[in-house]
């Protein structure tokens, strides 16, 4: 059987995949940091846009029950970051504030390890941008693909990279 595309809502669809997202990132880093699943945390989201509180907004009892959550806050910018581990989904910060809860030794190498292989992309990506034959020959819309993952990718290196820092200043 096929889906009746008439029926399916986009909108509906983005915010299930923001919510997915959001959870796969927490449960990343209840992994990498050997958190129990079972243990509520609080969590923190940064960097979003309007579209991103209003998800929250309205899906903060599923992400409470299917994160198992403490609490969840929205930061404003320029609000105190406390030192946690970091994930990215869906264009914003997932962060789990530390405190109690992370071995710092292991933040610092699994920070470096991520900042490590954002270094490889970005160099990948610009190897293949710096390519000539590549930029005369490929379909422009997937020069410029490969531009925003670029500048994606190093946007995103540059945050881990803030984050180790504050992490090894502790």
């Amino acid at each position: 059987p096929q889906p009746d595309a008439s029926k399916q809502d986009a909108a509906v669809a983005a915010d299930i995949e923001w919510l997915q997202a959001v959870i796969l990132g927490i449960r990343n880093i209840r992994g990498e940091m050997d958190i129990s699943p079972a243990k509520p945390i609080p969590v923190l989201l940064r960097n979003g846009s309007a579209e991103d509180q209003r998800r929250l907004d309205e899906n903060r009892r599923f992400l409470m029950t299917l994160a198992k959550l403490e609490s969840i806050q929205w930061l404003e910018p320029g609000d105190e970051i406390p030192p946690a581990a970091t994930q990215l989904a869906a264009g914003m910060e997932v962060l789990v504030p530390m405190a109690g809860l992370i071995d710092k030794d292991a933040e610092i190498a699994r920070l470096s390890k991520e900042v490590d292989k954002a270094t490889k992309e970005i160099g990948r990506l610009e190897g293949k941008l710096g390519n000539e034959s590549f930029v005369a020959k490929a379909p422009p819309a997937v020069v410029e693909k490969e531009r925003a993952k670029l500048a994606d990718m190093t946007s995103a290196r540059d945050k881990l990279q803030e984050q180790l820092e504050k992490i090894k200043a502790l």
